[in-house]
């Protein structure tokens, strides 16, 4: 072969060797980046040629597939809308999906690998392939009195079973149609998009953390009754005016009010009164170590979580001095929780200490609504002991009762809670977390409202209120 030839048949070689490698790299290092394009009209298509499985809360469906006499075969319905939008997301054919819809995908489209078999057997019988559904934990009535209270702000509740972590409602206001982006008309779709703002698609009770501002208090007083040299009855310095140390800058209580006439109280009496300079106080006689360990136990590790959504991590901050350490202490500086992390603080008081991993998935089921998966509740840690827990409890209840926690008071049950009013650079954040019944609790509770301009006392602790007792009216069918 002489060397012109030689040359040639070099060169073919190469082209073929990076055809092949190209081939590969698409079809195996690409695959997914390239199934998932919205501009994938083949594997849209394919989709949309099979049932897809149905996301069900308490027996009811609240996302469906129905057929069609167009070229997707199936149509997304959401019978609940803006109610459950924050859970479901939505499944569409110009924005993907999110929400459940995202996180169940596999589930829901029939490719999980639990669903196999199944799709063997529909290769033999000729059956139509389908999609499993989902079964969530959410209870009805407390997602509707979560998402009606909320009505008009934005804001987020989150209510957690304290016994097992199911997620019995996950609300975020201002919501949205997923109607309106599962339709089969891209036009629309994008319309109605382009419509809604980024904080009604975005799930503020999930996706976003806020300074929590005095339901930090809660944290602050576990390390401290953890140490065994407090008790709720033990006197803290509660000056009217603390100067946070190396500093000349001073911090003052709620409207510049005395908690005690400048006088020690019982810790029990602070929190019920929720005194700024005594939890600075104590947060800077505790130490860092002392309530970051504590924070850190209770979820606040800046580490995110899934329960299927994706869950934000939430954070103590950096902490330079005793200044800093004193702010951080009453829930300000660099805190920043999201509403699921106040809940889990709640939850954990409630359940003796012990904190649950929040789940919202109860089981999953072929499409013959055979059960192939159960979520088994599962321990996230143990914050406090249960005597620390039993402590904290009665001061939670003193708040509620005598404190700052009043409108969160329900004729014939015992409500514990803790109020947070958080300062931001607009208008005052507003939270309240609590649990009732006091003494067997069934419900955890965060309430959040952002830009509130007013405490927790006076918006957020309503709204918890409702909530439970929505849920225990439920109970007692």
């Amino acid at each position: 072969m002489n060397a012109p030839l030689r040359k040639v048949a070099i060169s073919i070689l190469v082209l073929f060797t990076l055809l092949i490698i190209n081939v590969n790299y698409i079809q195996v290092v690409r695959s997914d980046e390239l199934r998932e394009n919205t501009a994938n009209t083949r594997q849209l298509t394919e989709e949309y040629s099979r049932e897809r499985g149905s996301i069900v809360v308490a027996g009811t469906e609240i996302a469906l597939s129905t057929p069609t006499d167009d070229r997707l075969k199936y149509l997304r319905q959401y019978p609940g809308a803006e109610l459950y939008a924050p859970v479901t997301g939505y499944y569409s054919v110009v924005y993907n999906s999110s929400g459940i819809e995202r996180a169940e995908n596999g589930l829901l489209a029939g490719s999980d690998p639990r669903l196999t078999l199944r799709r063997i057997a529909d290769l033999f019988t000729g059956r139509d392939p389908a999609g499993g559904n989902v079964e969530l934990t959410l209870d009805p009535a407390v997602q509707q009195a979560a998402m009606t209270g909320l009505e008009g702000v934005t804001g987020a509740v989150v209510a957690l079973d304290p016994s097992t972590g199911a997620v019995l409602g996950l609300a975020s206001t201002p919501s949205y149609d997923p109607n309106q982006l599962s339709s089969h008309d891209p036009a629309a779709i994008r319309a109605y998009r382009e419509s809604l703002s980024d904080d009604q698609v975005t799930n503020q009770a999930i996706s976003q953390r806020y300074a929590p501002g005095s339901i930090f208090k809660v944290v602050v007083s576990a390390a401290a009754l953890a140490t065994g040299d407090y008790t709720p009855e033990t006197p803290i310095p509660a000056p009217d005016v603390l100067t946070l140390p190396g500093t000349s800058t001073t911090m003052e209580n709620f409207d510049g009010e005395s908690c005690n006439g400048g006088a020690d109280q019982p810790l029990i009496d602070a929190l019920t009164i929720s005194c700024n300079t005594a939890f600075a106080q104590l947060g800077i006689d505790l130490g860092e170590d002392a309530v970051r360990d504590m924070a850190e136990a209770f979820g606040i590790d800046d580490e995110p979580f899934k329960m299927p959504l994706p869950v934000a991590a939430s954070k103590l901050g950096d902490i330079e001095n005793d200044a800093q350490l004193g702010i951080s202490s009453i829930g300000q500086q660099d805190v920043q929780l999201t509403p699921m992390q106040a809940a889990m603080i709640a939850s954990a008081v409630a359940n003796d200490g012990t904190l649950m991993k929040p789940y919202l998935v109860s089981q999953v089921q072929a499409p013959d609504l055979t059960v192939i998966d159960k979520t088994d509740p599962e321990e996230f840690g143990q914050p406090v002991s249960e005597d620390v827990a039993g402590q904290l409890t009665e001061m939670m209840l003193s708040v509620v009762e005598n404190g700052s926690g009043r409108r969160a008071q329900i004729d014939g049950v015992q409500v514990a809670g803790k109020t947070g009013t958080a300062e931001n650079s607009g208008e005052d954040h507003s939270w309240f977390i609590g649990f009732a019944p006091a003494d067997d609790p069934t419900i955890a509770v965060a309430v959040f409202i952002r830009n509130a301009g007013r405490t927790g006392g006076d918006i957020s602790a309503p709204i918890a209120r409702s909530v439970i007792e929505a849920h225990l009216a439920g109970q007692g069918d």
